[in-house]
């Protein structure tokens, strides 16, 4: 009898396993440095689901590609977590879900087929905003304040001062999860935003409007869309970094090495 319970107990979380693999991941495309899924070292072709903090060292980078063909490349000195992603092809829409949190670093985000079908679905959280999508390529670089450039389509940027909605070849601001984002020029962008930009806008294996990326973004000629100041989308700050924290200690199982071929 011991050992029927034991293999029903060990059915039951293969099952459960099974179950929280079904809906999510992403597999990595490519890397270079020192790159992790909480403390495991990740390697191309790994699988890295909901729940996953990825970190990047000094120099590295990641290309994630999710399971709905949505790509991710993470910048060096990044902290990113897959908070709640869920994705099958032939679900209703409302079943899927992209949801995100970028807690340092620089990140560029080329949606997929969760954006195609429902772009309420996915939200990309930082400490000043969240930022939503409507068919996207775009960067987003945390240097204090954030910065995000809009390669394709365009992105709302949102916090407790109001949304603001930029178009392709717009750079913005967000100085702080009370300030409305604003439209800033080229010019206007740091060192390091400008730097970060212009290398994840360059990454080669990332495709953007149907067509391989490869050029670096556009300077600013689209302009500033603002709705009703006040109609905010809470961030959750201190929430998202202390589960990113705590949950970094944990995300070992959140990750399936596979051999390279």
């Amino acid at each position: 009898m011991t050992g029927i319970r034991n293999a029903i107990a060990a059915l039951s979380a293969a099952a459960l396993l099974l179950a929280g693999n079904a809906f999510a991941a992403a597999n990595v495309q490519s890397l270079r440095g020192d790159v992790r899924a909480g403390k495991v070292q990740l390697a191309v072709n790994d699988r890295v689901t909901t729940g996953a903090v990825i970190t990047t060292g000094v120099g590295a980078q990641a290309i994630l590609r999710f399971d709905d063909g949505q790509q991710v490349v993470i910048g060096e000195n990044s902290l990113f977590r897959i908070t709640d992603y869920q994705y099958r092809a032939n679900a209703e829409p409302t079943a899927d879900r992209a949801i995100f949190d970028l807690l340092r670093g620089a990140l560029r985000m080329i949606s997929g087929a969760i954006v195609a079908k429902n772009r309420d679905n996915f939200q990309l959280r930082t400490p000043q905003m969240t930022i939503g999508v409507r068919g996207t390529d775009f960067m987003v670089v945390l240097v204090n304040p954030a910065y995000t450039s809009v390669l394709n389509g365009a992105v709302s940027v949102s916090n407790t001062a109001g949304t603001a909605v930029f178009g392709a070849g717009s750079f913005s601001s967000v100085a702080s999860a009370n300030s409305l984002a604003v439209s800033v020029p080229a010019s206007a962008l740091p060192a390091a935003a400008s730097s970060a930009f212009s290398s994840m806008g360059a990454v080669a294996g990332v495709t953007a409007g149907g067509m391989a990326a490869g050029a670096p973004p556009a300077l600013p000629t689209a302009g500033l869309g603002v709705s009703g100041v006040g109609a905010a989308v809470a961030v959750g700050l201190g929430v998202a970094v202390g589960a990113a924290v705590m949950d970094s200690k944990d995300n070992d199982s959140a990750t399936q090495h596979s051999p390279t071929p």
